[in-house]
């Protein structure tokens, strides 16, 4: 076999590790992170719940993602374990990512509310923040996708290379 086209191969076969390990990597960062979508209006909320131990970690996160975003429409808050308001904002924006305090350990939630009628779909999540050794996955199958692409460009460059010969 040529050498272009083991290169090409190496390659590819480099991007797919890379690939497998972006999915394992965001299994594991998202592993305690509860998830829900579904429609928002004025008579329906989401609300996402997950239990943080405020021994493991001090800071909590949220997400929210709304589809068709209006302005001072939609607004999400989170409520510690004992029901009392920690967070309250306004989303003005499509996405919206967010970090709260962990002061006792038990149930936190997210909800996220709708000032109008018409049903809208968003999408909230809440979770501890990932540890750093968490985060090194994803990062590395990143270099590791990039190391892949590098090799096919280079492959590019080789053949083409050989056919001005």
């Amino acid at each position: 076999m040529e050498k272009t086209g083991l290169v090409i191969i190496a390659s590819g076969a480099i991007i797919v590790i890379g690939l497998v390990l972006l999915a394992l990597g965001n299994q594991v960062i998202l592993d305690s992170v509860n998830q829900e979508d579904g429609k928002v209006s004025i008579n329906q909320d989401i609300i996402v719940s997950t239990n943080i131990d405020s021994k493991k970690t001090s800071i909590g996160i949220f997400a929210v993602q709304v589809i068709d975003i209006k302005e001072n429409i939609f607004s999400a808050k989170i409520l510690d374990p004992l029901g009392i308001e920690i967070i309250a904002l306004k989303i003005n924006e499509e996405t919206i990512e967010e970090k709260f305090d962990v002061i006792e350990s038990g149930m936190y939630k997210l909800v996220i509310q709708s000032s109008i009628e018409e049903k809208s779909q968003v999408f909230g999540a809440i979770g501890p923040l990932p540890d750093e050794g968490k985060k090194i996955i994803s990062f590395i199958s990143v270099y590791v996708v990039i190391i892949g692409m590098i090799g096919l460009f280079g492959a590019g460059i080789l053949k083409i290379k050989k056919r001005s010969i």
